[in-house]
């Protein structure tokens, strides 16, 4: 939901834009490039069984690259991109993303096989990756220091936006023009943002950027993508069977060598000092599963809608759009809430009642539609749990950090969440990513849904991020009258 704050978040002072100038433009220029972004990440979950159809023939599990490689990348790469911003300028880099990002749509609107259109949304991700840490940037030099809160605040409501337009625009788009105008939809709101950027003032600071760690990088999108090929295969394979075994093994070996690699680097890919703090340590691996879980949910539940109770596609991203409608303003509340208390009671609560909310699919959903009496409680209570949860992720693994690694802390745990999004898609495809899924094939989906859920829930018990109260000295004592 939450873009990642740019690695240059409290040192935007370079070119700023007039004092008297309203930041407001700057915002919604980069809002409507961050918005294509976001959705671009959810669109495909309603557009996979046109996708199918469009390319008959193709496995289900190569077919899941459409999204997964959009998702790896982006997450690999959101971290060294905050840093070329730094040091070459944000105005440059989000134009430059956002010139790739469009270039990328029109490819993978006009892509006829499935190896082409997984290339073009590898360059689609590497664009978003170039752009979303650049644009906040730019977002923050526009305002000033005190109204930062508020700027950062909004950017999470454009990303709950994101979440609810998503899947529920692209049914209807892909139901009505077909699915490469789930791309060509990014053309022109996209290139309207890229040309009035060219006004925008330029700032960076060269001395907080550093060289991209492209090995860092390398072993860290084989390290995500090796496992998650390994999950797809074993729907077609079994999990004893070579195919399986080895990206897997790929996988482990990856990231060994990333974590050793990554400790004799001044600028690795990811900081790994950052989880010396106990807190953020325990936030990202709750992140990891939650974003498993979130993409496992959203995933799963166009998959039921269209093949269990047969909804038209339309009709399933309008069945669908109720719970993440509920992700802005619960997660407006819960900011409060966690100002005054911390982030654990929301982190702790939500989780539980996104495994409450899996709970009732798993007793509840039968093959006969039920809209409002079985689907929507669950939807309500899923939206709600994800209006608590993922908003707080990402303000307590910042909320014990050094002001001056906030940005980058941010973008590392905005990627972790993505690195888990990939593993859900695909052990979503896994499980009901067949020709046609039946109700019982939906139950190990749902007890997935609840384990992560509950998971998330236990590592978010260590999270302490209640405000710190400063403790007075006594006042002196007045002497005794002798």
């Amino acid at each position: 939901m939450n873009q990642p704050i740019a690695a240059a978040t409290g040192t935007v002072a370079a070119t700023r834009s007039p004092p008297d100038a309203s930041p407001w433009p700057v915002f919604g220029i980069a809002a409507v490039a961050v918005l294509l972004v976001s959705v671009d990440s959810t669109v495909l979950f309603a557009a996979f069984s046109a996708l199918r159809r469009a390319f008959h023939g193709t496995d289900a599990s190569d077919l899941s690259w459409v999204i997964n490689a959009y998702t790896v990348v982006y997450a690999a790469l959101l971290v060294p991109a905050g840093r070329l911003a730094d040091r070459h300028g944000r105005r440059r880099m989000f134009r430059l993303g956002l010139a790739l990002f469009l270039v990328a749509s029109l490819a993978c609107g006009a892509a006829g096989s499935v190896p082409l259109l997984v290339a073009a949304r590898v360059l689609q991700a590497m664009g978003a990756a170039l752009l979303t840490p650049a644009s906040l940037a730019l977002v923050l030099a526009a305002f000033g220091p005190q109204r930062r809160a508020v700027a950062v605040s909004l950017w999470g409501a454009v990303g709950g936006l994101a979440a609810a337009l998503g899947p529920s625009l692209g049914s209807f788009v892909v139901d009505t023009l077909g699915w490469s105008w789930a791309f060509y939809l990014n053309l022109l709101p996209g290139g309207w943002a890229l040309w009035r950027s060219g006004r925008l003032a330029e700032s960076r600071d060269p001395d907080r950027g550093a060289p991209a760690d492209l090995p860092g990088i390398v072993m860290l999108i084989v390290a995500v993508g090796a496992p998650a090929y390994g999950v797809v295969q074993s729907e077609s394979h079994g999990w004893s069977h070579t195919s399986v075994l080895l990206p897997l093994a790929c996988g482990a070996v990856a990231l060994a060598l990333f974590i050793a690699w990554a400790r004799g680097r001044p600028h690795p890919a990811v900081d790994l000092s950052l989880f010396q703090h106990r807190t953020y340590r325990y936030v990202n691996l709750a992140t990891f599963t939650f974003g498993m879980a979130f993409a496992l949910m959203f995933f799963g539940f166009f998959f039921f809608m269209t093949h269990v109770w047969h909804y038209s596609l339309p009709l399933a991203g309008l069945a669908v759009t109720p719970g993440p409608l509920l992700v802005v303003p619960v997660a407006m509340l819960g900011g409060r809430l966690a100002a005054r208390h911390g982030h654990r009671p929301l982190l702790v609560g939500g989780s539980l009642l996104y495994a409450a909310g899996g709970t009732w699919f798993y007793l509840r959903a039968g093959a006969t539609p039920d809209y409002l009496y079985t689907w929507l409680p669950g939807l309500l209570m899923t939206g709600t749990a994800v209006g608590l949860v993922l908003p707080s992720l990402s303000g307590a693994a910042v909320a014990r950090l050094p002001p001056a690694r906030f940005g980058v802390g941010s973008a590392v745990n905005q990627a972790v969440r993505q690195m888990g999004s990939v593993l859900g898609v695909a052990l979503t495809v896994v499980l009901v990513g067949h020709g046609a899924p039946s109700l019982a094939d939906f139950e190990p989906l749902y007890a997935a849904h609840v384990l992560l859920a509950l998971t998330t829930a236990l590592l978010c018990l260590p999270v302490d991020t209640r405000p710190q109260v400063a403790t007075l000295p006594s006042p002196p004592r007045a002497p005794q009258e002798v």
